[in-house]
């Protein structure tokens, strides 16, 4: 499967994902750990990939997000920013909402 496709899958499959540097609990930097903590705090579950054990996705997920840096949130399928804009929402109490009601709109098959 190309790089590309593989993203696009991932994107459709996983209705709030962050591309990150480590994982939500093991963050490889501070702008991913800030960025993952925000999202925890919205009380959803999220999905995230580990862009360092990709390095396919993390070489070509700027070009395709027309975004160059890391972490990247995406919910519903489309790119809504990274760690400033996350924290940025967060702060203003928009992020809350928006991951409350992506969840909502798709409840987990398993929970």
């Amino acid at each position: 499967m190309e790089t590309i496709d593989k993203i696009k899958q991932q994107i459709a499959e996983n209705h709030i994902l962050l591309y990150m540097k480590g994982s939500p609990k093991l963050p490889s930097c501070g702008f991913s750990a800030q960025a993952s903590q925000a999202l925890m705090s919205c009380g959803e579950q999220f999905a995230f990939v580990d862009i360092l054990q990709n390095p396919d996705i993390r070489a070509e997920l700027p070009a395709y997000a027309d975004w160059p840096t890391f972490p990247q949130l995406w919910v519903d399928g489309e790119l809504v920013g990274g760690c400033d804009i996350i924290l940025e929402m967060f702060q203003q109490g928009e992020l809350q909402p928006l991951i409350k009601e992506t969840a909502e709109k798709y409840p987990q098959e398993d929970a």
